[in-house]
């Protein structure tokens, strides 16, 4: 499209609105801002930009995603499956449910492949036998439901979180600081970030949050005085980013956190070469769900999977050890 006379000094994505109204202004703006609109042969990501009369404007709308995820051979490292259930050792970078941003390639492409329709349908069509989630840069261990009895009872088990049943959840996490105790307990609430939505916040008013955590070892920067731990963390309750918010909310942010610990990047400066190298190549927040356990949907035994450290997690515990 050419931009009239008179629009010009007009924002893009008014020109656009008006130009294309079988499209919102919210699709109109992610297209923007994804560079799905090109100026001069450049793409525009700034919504506001002013045109100028007789600018050509390209949009590249792509064909609507399928309502529903279809299967994807998509490697998994199942640690256990049966008629009921399959447990997963979720690898870094790989996403649970599609998403916006994420139509593909996802772990729930994954699991439609391998399990065919015995998923439950309880999460819906965007989230068949999805029971909790880890972050797209986290590993470990997830439990996946393959049909509705076995979702039920899962949802209960993670909604009471080990309060009265056997549930326990066990992350090993990788902190900036040395606590001044060998364990604790944060007790704080948590919601979403008052000004940025993609995240979460300790706020007052917000669902009840309790992490517990121990020190497993404790790390020397390059002056020989302790700069970082590896904690044992166990959820009480399963909120999002629970155990990136309340490290963070008490000081010690997970190494590598971009998200909640980007004031902490510095301290990478009191590392020894190697252990700086490392943590450079992980190149994500140092998390990973190494415990699960549960009760078995249907027989109600109890099952106990632990997942050691993957080899970037590994890799950064020996470049830490080795400092010391």
């Amino acid at each position: 499209m050419v931009v009239a006379g008179d629009e010009g000094s007009s924002r893009l994505d008014r020109v656009l609105a008006a130009r294309r109204p079988e499209l919102s202004r919210s699709r109109l703006k992610a297209l923007i801002l994804a560079g799905a609109v090109h100026l001069k042969a450049s793409a525009v990501r700034d919504p506001a930009y002013h045109v100028s009369p007789g600018d050509t404007i390209i949009i590249d709308v792509p064909e609507a995603a399928p309502a529903e995820p279809m299967g994807e051979d998509i490697a998994l490292d199942i640690v256990f499956e049966d008629d009921d259930i399959v447990v997963i050792n979720k690898p870094k970078g790989l996403v649970v449910h599609p998403a916006a941003g994420h139509e593909t390639g996802t772990l729930v492409n994954a699991l439609i492949a391998h399990c065919g329709a015995s998923l439950s349908g309880i999460g819906g069509v965007r989230r068949p036998g999805i029971v909790h989630r880890l972050d797209k840069d986290t590993t470990g261990l997830m439990v996946v439901a393959k049909n509705d009895l076995a979702h039920a009872s899962l949802s209960a088990q993670f909604a009471d979180h080990g309060r009265t049943g056997a549930m326990r959840r066990g992350y090993m996490a990788f902190a900036w600081g040395v606590p001044n105790r060998h364990r604790g307990t944060v007790d704080a609430p948590i919601d979403r970030h008052p000004h940025a939505r993609e995240k979460m916040a300790v706020r007052q008013g917000g669902r009840e949050a309790v992490t517990h955590w121990e020190i497993l070892e404790s790390f020397a920067g390059r002056d020989g005085k302790p700069v970082a731990v590896l904690l044992a963390c166990e959820l009480e309750t399963g909120r999002t980013h629970q155990i990136r918010v309340h490290l963070a909310h008490i000081g010690q942010p997970l190494m590598g956190d971009a998200v909640y610990g980007p004031h902490f990047k510095t301290k990478a400066n009191q590392l020894a070469p190697q252990s700086q190298a490392a943590l450079a190549a992980l190149g994500r927040q140092a998390l990973h769900a190494y415990l699960l356990v549960l009760e078995h949907p249907r027989t109600g035994e109890l099952l106990h999977w632990e997942a050691p450290l993957p080899e970037d997690l590994l890799l950064l515990e020996r470049a830490l050890k080795a400092a010391l």
